[in-house]
């Protein structure tokens, strides 16, 4: 059943329910895409699918539920693409390679992650909140599991790999948040000056360094 389909049938039983939220979520992330977070509407996605407003609060209490939703969604679906592309006895450097580049090609993923706890988070339910802390604890295990064996670490290091990884995602994720100016004639000091803080190579330049730290910090204590 297509999208539009499931969306303008009217939903009886759960099942039809079901898809038409998922229907609703396929759309939603489409539109984001194409327009952001600040200027992602609820009224407007609501025309765009040919809803009633007040039928996706049937489905979403709020934005930033929805928001939630979709950054679960995106949070599974680049975890999986990421242990995916993971093998045994990596070095440090190819994992964070792999780890930004694979992050960055969601395009959903990213601009959530970096307003999860800051503005997201903030406006769903306590029921909701936990249930998504549980989907966020469940990815944790399975990409320390993968990390563990790619990089030769313990679990508790793994772990502690997984999570830190992630607030310098964000720290990267943020500081591509300046205007482009890829088609801008620039001073070739300003040039060097912004290269030097291109996300990339200073996310894998860090990566690698907090990895052998606690690689290292491991092996000081035996």
């Amino acid at each position: 059943m297509s999208s539009v389909v499931a969306i303008n049938q009217r939903a009886r039983s759960a099942a039809q329910k079901a898809l038409r939220r998922h229907a609703v979520l396929e759309a939603a992330e489409t539109y984001f895409l194409e327009v952001g977070y600040e200027a992602f509407s609820m009224s407007k996605l609501a025309k765009n699918i040919g809803l009633a407003k007040g039928t996706l609060y049937l489905y979403f209490q709020t934005r930033e539920e929805l928001f939630l939703t979709l950054y679960e969604q995106s949070l599974i679906r680049w975890s999986q693409v990421f242990i995916d592309h993971l093998s045994d006895a990596m070095t440090s450097k190819v994992y964070s390679q792999i780890l930004f580049s694979t992050a960055s090609a969601d395009g959903t993923f990213l601009p959530l992650l970096i307003r999860l706890e800051h503005m997201i988070e903030h406006n769903v339910a306590i029921p909701r909140l936990i249930s998504s802390k549980k989907v966020f604890i469940n990815q944790v295990e399975a990409l320390a599991a993968a990390t563990s064996i790619s990089l030769s670490l313990s679990e508790a290091q793994a772990i502690e790999v997984v999570k830190t990884m992630g607030v310098l995602l964000i720290g990267a994720a943020q500081g591509d948040q300046g205007p482009s100016l890829d088609h801008e004639e620039l001073p070739e000091d300003v040039q060097n000056l912004i290269a030097s803080f291109s996300s990339e190579p200073l996310f894998i330049k860090n990566a690698v360094r907090i990895i052998e730290g606690i690689r290292t910090e491991a092996v000081s204590k035996i």
